[in-house]
């Protein structure tokens, strides 16, 4: 796996705590305050046109642009995380628990799959 010169894991706790901090701010003082105010279904709006932003930069091939898209993709995924009271640790928890693990096995263990 390739270094790289700042741990993410930091940022988004950091990040995380800003947006958690959001939701009891007033609408008008911050974008991601605004986005709590409109609602679970604005969120998920978002979270949705960030995704497709996200798959037509990557197909494009522009990795400047594709990071720019992640980022956004990213930071909306911490909003609907806050808003749904999903934490950083529990994300990480399930992706450590998958570690190491065949997704091949992991899917067919889901149930439903």
């Amino acid at each position: 796996m390739a270094s790289t010169s700042q741990d993410l894991h930091p940022v988004l706790d950091q990040l995380y705590q800003l947006v958690l901090s959001r939701k009891s701010a007033e609408p008008g003082s911050s974008y991601t305050a605004s986005l709590y105010a409109k609602g679970l279904d604005a969120i998920l709006k978002k979270v949705g046109e960030e995704a497709a932003e996200t798959l037509i930069a990557a197909k494009n091939e522009d990795r400047d642009k594709l990071v720019y898209e992640l980022a956004d993709l990213w930071f909306h995924c911490l909003v609907l995380m806050a808003e749904r009271g999903v934490t950083p640790q529990q994300l990480s928890a399930e992706l450590e628990r998958r570690m190491g693990r065949s997704g091949l096995e992991e899917k067919a263990s889901r149930p439903n799959s």
